[in-house]
C-alpha cells in the first residue's frame, strides 16, 4: 500500500484544484494517523496484501502537507454517513472528527457535507477525485480507475460533482453535523 500512497502523493503534487466526493471515509489528505492506521489495517486484512501499514500511513499522512503549502485547493464533498461510520475505534473517530473541524478554516479547503435529510437529486456514488479536470480517479472496493480527460465535454466532467455540491451544507451547518457526530461518540 505504500507504493499506492506515494503514487497518490505525486498526483496531488501536480494538482492545483482537487475536487473530491466521498461516501465512505474521509479522503486520505484529511485523515489522522490513528484513523488511517485502523482503515489500512482492515484493508490489508480484507485484501490479504503484504502488511506495510506503517509505511503506507506515513505516506498517506505526508499528503496532507498540500493543504498547507499553497498552490493547491481541495474542494471536498462528503456524505454525512462518513462522519458516522465506525471505521475506527471511538478515540480514533473522535480524533478524526476533531481534525475535520480543524482543517475546515484553511484557505485551501472547502468542505461540504451532504446531510442525511436532504432531498436527493443524486444518489450516493463511489468516491471520486477530479484533478484539475484532467484526471478523474474512481475508487471501488478492490480497484482504482483513472480516466484522463482530453476534452472539456468528456463523460467524466465535473457534472456529478456540481449536482452533489448543490445538496451539501457548508460552514456552520457543516460544523454542526460534525459536532453532532462527535456528540454521538461521547
Amino acid at each position: 500500500m505504500r507504493k499506492v500512497q506515494e503514487d497518490w502523493n505525486s498526483l496531488h503534487e501536480r494538482t492545483h484544484v482537487c475536487r473530491v466526493y466521498v461516501s465512505n471515509v474521509p479522503p486520505g489528505f484529511f485523515q489522522t494517523p490513528a484513523f488511517a492506521t485502523a482503515l489500512m489495517e482492515r484493508i490489508t486484512a480484507f485484501q490479504g496484501t503484504p502488511n506495510d501499514v506503517c509505511e503506507a500511513v506515513a505516506a498517506r499522512i505526508a499528503r496532507s502537507r498540500f493543504l498547507y503549502e499553497g498552490g493547491h485547493r481541495y474542494v471536498v464533498l462528503m456524505e454525512e454517513a462518513v462522519l458516522r461510520f465506525r471505521t475506527a475505534d471511538p478515540d480514533a473517530m473522535r480524533g478524526q472528527l476533531r481534525h475535520l473541524l480543524a482543517v475546515m478554516p484553511l484557505a485551501s479547503v472547502s468542505l461540504g457535507i451532504i446531510p442525511f435529510t436532504v432531498q436527493r437529486m443524486m444518489w450516493p456514488l463511489e468516491a471520486f477525485y477530479l484533478h484539475d479536470d484532467e484526471v478523474a480517479v474512481v475508487e471501488t472496493l478492490t480497484a482504482e480507475i483513472k480516466v484522463k480527460h482530453s476534452r472539456a465535454n468528456s463523460p467524466t466532467t465535473p457534472k456529478p460533482f456540481a449536482g452533489l455540491a448543490e445538496m451539501a451544507v457548508y460552514g456552520d451547518d457543516a460544523r454542526a453535523l460534525i459536532k453532532a457526530a462527535l456528540d454521538a461518540l461521547e
